[in-house]
C-alpha cells in the first residue's frame, strides 16, 4: 500500500465544509448513498454495498480520520485536512488515502468524482 496525497482548493466556509466531512449527514450528501453513525463507528452504503469506517481523529474544523474496519492494515485510513493559506485566505481540503501501487490513479479518479460532487452540493 502507497500513500498519496490530494488537494483541492474549495470556496467555501470552513464550518460549512467541516461539516461535509465530519457528520453522517454530511457525507451522505457527496461521499456514499447513505451514511448511518452509531458513536464512533460510520456505515456507508454505495449501490446496496457497505463498509464501515472508525472515527479515529477529528478536530473541529480541521481534520477527520477514518479507518476502515475491514482492513488489518494500519495504513487503511483516510483522512480529510482542512487547510487556510495566511496570505491568500484560500481553503485548501487535504485528503490523504492509501492504494496499491496500480490503483493510485483509479483511486484519484474516484477522489476527484467525489470532490466534484462535493462542490456541486456547496453550490461552488
Amino acid at each position: 500500500m502507497k500513500q498519496f496525497e490530494l488537494e483541492y482548493v474549495l470556496r467555501a466556509s470552513q464550518k460549512v465544509i467541516f461539516d461535509r466531512l465530519s457528520s453522517a449527514s454530511g457525507l451522505s450528501e457527496w461521499f456514499a448513498d447513505d451514511v448511518n453513525q452509531k458513536d464512533k463507528v460510520y456505515t456507508f452504503m454505495w449501490d446496496g454495498s457497505e463498509q464501515q469506517a472508525e472515527l479515529l481523529t477529528k478536530k473541529d474544523n480541521r481534520l477527520v480520520r477514518f479507518h476502515w474496519l475491514d482492513s488489518d492494515m494500519e495504513e487503511s485510513f483516510f483522512e480529510f485536512k482542512i487547510e487556510i493559506d495566511a496570505l491568500t485566505n484560500d481553503l485548501s481540503l487535504i485528503i490523504t488515502d492509501f492504494a496499491y501501487e496500480d490503483e493510485i490513479d483509479e483511486s484519484i479518479e474516484l477522489w476527484d468524482t467525489q470532490i466534484a460532487e462535493l462542490k456541486h452540493v456547496l453550490g461552488i
